[in-house]
């Protein structure tokens, strides 16, 4: 199975340097900065700082690692044309469908989770989130039937917003700032730190999703790399700059970390403020689902043109390169895990574990094949301290673990059971997957 599009050779290529920054910002930048600086501040106290600065640069090894695959290999096949390339098809396609299988239920969760936080910013009715829920993923589906321009354009609008309203935020509160709330320093000692560490590694996924767009830039090998380091720069400064914020204003604890990003606008800005970061709420839900919806098309198109997935996800409009096969099967995911929201909000707290395991997987499997495609000794080494740093995290899953471990046992039994004929009975072109 070869696994960069057959559409490689059609697909317009209009993506820069730009939206790569948007992309790499967008797919990692969710909604955990809304909730995750003042939960992990709640967890390690102003020693929180620590924590959110040493997995700034702990996650470096795993966006690079991801950014030169991707810049080596471009198309829409992403980690599972590295995990075909070093280890085979069947390795290929189990972590196409890792993929696969998470962005349907993830998609809704991100966008209801921003939902939900812009509602009470707005201070509408609950009710309210299940309108901008919707409107969150249709605004995501429509910017991709455009192509890579419209998913790409909005992105960029999308990120630029994020940003400026964040730091006018963050600024505007640094006048603010007490410093009798940074002591003591570590109230919950160190071991509060190293838990406080683990929660923000989950606000520092995403790295993966650009891997499957990397087909649509006009020169991945100049851009992609630079602009994973500016991404991460602008992440590690977002994240770290609302932590110190959330600290020094003291906007965490009991009846203020659901809502702390709000209490920082609030404080530096004056009770109006809650609007700014309701859009900020928004903009980060719709950044997020952009970018996975459209990794998530062009993947189930990949895997489809390989005969690792049905056939009729292979579908595009040709002119603009839009993978419709599967965005329409896509939207019918996010249908199902949106209808099962509404009946039961509660929910959430259940589903939220299956994307994340599925995305872990997905890093361990992306940075194993790091280490055995590398082309450099130093190459290799950021490979193997992604694949450390993903390992040490995987055993926290818990039972949400069983999720990828069972999607990838089940493509390797349906593809034992198959059988070589049926696995190649529609093999793609030789130049299938490749550019």
């Amino acid at each position: 199975m070869a696994m960069h599009s057959k559409g490689d050779a059609r697909r317009e290529t209009p993506l820069g340097r730009v939206h790569g920054v948007a992309l790499y910002v967008g797919s990692v930048l969710g909604s955990g900065i809304l909730l995750l600086p003042a939960l992990v501040a709640e967890r390690a106290g102003p020693a929180s700082l620590l924590a959110w600065g040493l997995m700034s640069v702990a996650i470096l090894p795993l966006a690079l690692t991801m950014a030169l695959l991707a810049a080596r290999y471009p198309g829409g096949g992403g980690v599972a044309a590295f995990a075909r390339k070093a280890f085979g098809p069947a390795a290929g396609a189990a972590t196409g469908w890792l993929f696969l299988l998470a962005t349907p239920i993830g998609g809704p969760l991100a966008a209801w989770i921003g939902a939900a936080y812009a509602t009470a910013a707005f201070g509408l009715p609950p009710n309210a989130a299940v309108g901008l829920t919707a409107a969150i993923l249709l605004v995501a589906f429509i910017a991709n039937l455009l192509g890579f321009k419209g998913a790409g354009g909005l992105q960029v609008a999308v990120v630029g917003g994020i940003a400026a309203i964040l730091l006018l935020a963050l600024l505007a509160a640094l006048p603010h700032l007490d410093p009798r709330q940074f002591t003591p320093f570590a109230p919950h000692g160190w071991i509060g730190v190293g838990q406080a560490m683990a929660l923000t590694f989950w606000c520092f996924v995403g790295w993966e999703a650009v891997t499957h767009l990397s087909g649509g830039f006009r020169n991945p090998r100049r851009d992609l790399v630079p602009a994973v380091l500016w991404a991460a720069a602008i992440i590690g400064v977002l994240y770290l700059g609302t932590a110190l914020v959330t600290v020094g204003t003291g906007s965490y604890g009991p009846g203020k970390t659901e809502a702390g990003l709000v209490q920082v606008a609030q404080v530096a800005l004056g009770p109006a403020a809650g609007w700014l970061i309701g859009i900020v709420a928004l903009f980060c839900a719709t950044a997020t689902v952009n970018a996975y919806a459209g990794a998530a098309a062009h993947l189930a198109r990949a895997l489809a043109e390989s005969n690792a997935a049905p056939r009729i996800l292979a579908r595009s409009f040709a002119r603009r390169d839009v993978p419709i096969g599967g965005l329409l099967a896509l939207l019918a995911g996010w249908a199902v895990v949106f209808v099962l929201l509404v009946a039961d909000p509660e929910a959430i707290r259940r589903l939220i574990a299956l994307p994340t395991a599925n995305y872990l997987a997905l890093y361990l499997l992306g940075a194993a094949a790091g280490i055995r495609l590398a082309e450099r000794r130093a190459e290799r080494g950021l490979a193997a301290a992604a694949l450390a740093t993903c390992a040490l995290v995987f055993p926290f899953l818990g039972w949400s673990g069983l999720y990828p471990a069972s999607i990838v046992a089940s493509v390797f039994a349906a593809r034992r059971w198959l059988g070589p004929s049926a696995r190649h009975r529609h093999r793609p072109p030789a130049a299938a997957f490749r550019r």
